[in-house]
């Protein structure tokens, strides 16, 4: 099976600076897993476990410190990897007196995006996401669920093989993550692998094939669909079981 993802050993500890000397703090210990591609993984985890540190290392955001990470076998940080990664960020920004065809031109053009190609992957990306109705608004004017789905369209303005999703339905009303929910369903029916961390086990239970449980900087347990449908206390017990 081919990988979008793997990690082979990664380790990773920030150095903060302080007034009586540096302060270390390990993120990840000797993580190693894989992302099949065409696939939607999951990633849980409590606050402090890793699960931002992975997403940013994917995104050639931050390098380990020990270890290997392909993605499609090129390092993260090598424009061949960039180019096949679409990633949402679990607070994304955009500047709020522009619109949204023009936030999504902006990030278009930073992917090397111009021309007809460039206004038709913004016309693409704004069908996908439901911002069609609200081209005529600025994004100051936005609910959270709104700069979700303006977000995940930067995500996808180049046509990426694997989408990386740092908590996409934070935050958002029922409805608006039933509608996140079925977009994510159908971009991963198109062929894309997503990555997604969050916090809504039911969310990950819904869309996902494989789940990645990280306890304090370790991963504890994959568990597959498979596993989670024929348990009684679901991934929710399986997860509880994990982290406690």
């Amino acid at each position: 099976m081919k990988h979008a993802v793997s990690f082979a050993g990664v380790g990773k500890t920030y150095k903060r600076p302080g007034l009586l000397g540096a302060r270390y703090h390990t993120a990840l210990t000797e993580v190693s897993f894989e992302i099949p591609a065409g696939e939607v993984t999951g990633l849980l985890g409590l606050n402090g476990a890793g699960k931002t540190t992975i997403m940013k290392l994917i995104t050639g955001l931050l390098f380990p410190d020990s270890g290997k990470i392909r993605v499609f076998g090129h390092s993260p940080s090598d424009g061949a990897a960039k180019a096949r990664v679409g990633f949402l960020p679990e607070l994304p920004y955009f500047p709020p007196q522009l619109k949204p065809a023009d936030a999504l031109a902006y990030y278009g053009r930073l992917s090397g995006l111009s021309g007809a190609a460039l206004a038709a992957a913004v016309g693409d990306a704004m069908r996908k996401t439901g911002l069609e109705p609200h081209a005529g608004k600025r994004v100051s004017e936005f609910s959270k669920g709104m700069l979700q789905r303006l977000g995940l369209a930067q995500a996808l303005l180049h046509a990426p093989d694997l989408l990386v999703l740092d908590e996409p339905v934070s935050g958002l009303d029922p409805l608006a993550i039933h509608d996140i929910r079925s977009l994510l369903a159908g971009l991963n029916a198109e062929g894309r692998a997503i990555f997604l961390s969050s916090h809504s086990i039911s969310e990950v239970e819904k869309l996902c094939s494989r789940v990645l449980i990280m306890v304090r900087g370790s991963l504890a347990r994959t568990v597959r669909r498979q596993e989670w449908e024929a348990s009684s206390a679901g991934l929710e017990g399986i997860f509880v079981e994990a982290v406690r």
